[in-house]
């Protein structure tokens, strides 16, 4: 450490501490140095492909907030991987098969019409759905409902011309409610291979299984994974009896599907935590069956809410689910009430909602459960997106206004004032190595609110415009360097500094 030419001097001040004075010459060398745009990259993952897979929103449903985390967890481990390196591509693994469709079908013919489709759109087939669960629930198991809708589904299996039909028609409709909330959340996929696509390939994926001496069929015709190596107790189910696919053969068949197509050196699906012991049984199969990809789950907590007593429950609202257009309508409106008043565009009170929104999905471990507060979250004085995206307008406001300032040699300057700062920016690298290595974006927000702060600390004792040349020129060149930290920082997050604030 001794060695380190930041430091000029170390001493031991006692048990477990250490006095560094840090080398005005050194920061005044790192100040000079300039920063490119992709300052706090690195190149772990040169020449390694990942594949992440979500936010795999429900089909012919409104997208829910209990979607928000898959968006916001499987962008940001993409664009921090991406900044190590990486080659990174999306799958947007769309649940458009199976029982649901059947009942949409039996549903629509009961409670709709093409009339009321066209009006409400994702909104009626929710609604529908809903209803008819409903009436399925009263009727029973094996009931008239749950009859037609599995007649329905075979048809669709069998490639019916009116099947065909209706699923095209309900999935057309729900892929532009699903896109145009993505592009609200500013998230997106480079594919969409739905369970739809992956659903033939199933039996063949089975029959590899079996042919591997990986499955056992069992004399009902059904098909299991014995995992006893791996921990489990109970076998894996492939295949029903009746010869029926499961969720597991789909997700086995994506899995060889990826392999063969892709190539990738990591698969990671962000799901949330209530999966966890399903995907260590699928990810136990493939190991069996000798996948050479790496399988990952980002997993992840819930969103609580606080209720009027105080107590944190999961998120809900009356109807039973939060719409993500409805959360992102209010956070606008909450924007709009923090900067009413100030030459705020439209454009930028959606960049400090969404910024709010999520920020807060990070603002700790992933693991754990988040409280969202409408209060904590757009605090313009705490742990907040609108903190730190204050901040960064604060510093770009400076460097607007001094954009005709020229620089000066600023050698012989102590530095004193702004050394904190420094070494937290020599910091930002590493932090950004480690959060992708672990795939913990919340090690980004950390960082950038302790930059935020450290900023914030700096404008209360140091003057810039009205500065002497040569420590203007210092601090201007410092502020440079924090704006593009600041910039990437938040890029890494799925985050966009507004022009004001």
């Amino acid at each position: 450490l001794s060695k380190n030419e930041i430091f000029e001097n170390v001493e031991i001040a006692g048990p477990g501490f250490l006095n560094l004075r840090v080398s005005a010459k050194k920061l005044e060398k790192i100040l000079s140095q300039e920063f490119s745009d992709r300052f706090g990259s690195n190149n772990e993952g040169e020449g390694k492909l990942a594949l992440i897979d979500g936010p795999s929103p429900n089909m012919a449903k409104p997208y829910s907030v209990g979607h928000l985390r898959p968006g916001n967890q499987g962008w940001a481990a993409k664009k921090l991987l991406e900044f190590s390196g990486w080659k990174v591509i999306t799958d947007n693994h769309l649940g458009d098969y199976g029982t649901p469709f059947g009942i949409w079908v039996v549903g629509f013919e009961m409670f709709s019409n093409e009339e009321r489709l066209a009006k409400r759109g994702v909104y009626e087939l929710g609604d529908v759905y809903i209803k008819t669960k409903a009436a399925m629930k009263e009727q029973g198991e094996g009931g008239e409902i749950e009859k037609k809708a599995e007649e329905w589904l075979l048809k669709l299996e069998n490639g019916d011309e009116e099947a065909l039909n209706y699923s095209n028609k309900f999935k057309e409709i729900s892929l532009k409610h699903i896109h145009d909330v993505m592009a609200r959340l500013k998230i997106s996929t480079d594919y969409e291979y739905g369970e739809a696509f992956f659903a033939p390939k199933g039996k063949a994926a089975v029959q590899k299984l079996i042919e591997s001496g990986v499955a056992v069929q069992n004399e009902d015709g059904s098909v299991i994974v014995p995992l006893e190596e791996y921990g489990f107790d109970v076998p894996l189910l492939v295949q029903k009896s009746n010869g029926a696919a499961l969720y597991a053969t789909n997700d086995l068949a994506t899995i060889l599907f990826r392999e063969e197509e892709f190539a990738p050196d990591k698969v990671i699906y962000s799901v949330g935590a209530e999966q966890q012991f399903y995907f260590s049984q699928i990810f136990a199969m493939a190991k069996k069956l000798g996948i050479k990809t790496g399988l990952y789950h980002l997993w992840f907590g819930v969103i609580d809410q606080l209720n009027e007593d105080g107590t944190r429950e999961k998120m809900s609202s009356r109807k039973g689910v939060v719409l993500m257009e409805e959360l992102l309508d209010k956070a606008e409106e909450r924007a709009r009430e923090i900067v009413a008043g100030r030459d705020v565009s439209e454009e930028d009170v959606k960049k400090i909602a969404l910024g709010a929104i999520k920020f807060s999905d990070f603002a700790a471990d992933r693991r754990t459960n988040i409280l969202f507060d409408w209060e904590n979250i757009f605090a313009l004085t705490g742990f907040s997106g609108p903190y730190v995206q204050y901040s960064a307008v604060r510093v770009n406001n400076i460097l607007r206004k001094e954009q005709n300032f020229e620089i000066v040699d600023f050698e012989n300057y102590n530095f004193e004032a702004e050394k904190n700062i420094i070494l937290q920016l020599l910091a930002f690298p590493e932090v950004v190595k480690i959060a992708a290595r672990d795939l913990e974006p919340h090690k980004i927000s950390k960082y950038l609110y302790d930059l935020a702060r450290e900023m914030n600390r700096y404008y209360e004792k140091t003057r810039v415009a009205d500065a002497p040349e040569i420590e203007k020129s210092a601090r201007i060149t410092l502020l440079k360097k924090v704006s593009k930290t600041f910039e990437n920082g938040l890029d890494l997050l799925g985050i966009e500094i507004p022009e004001k604030m």
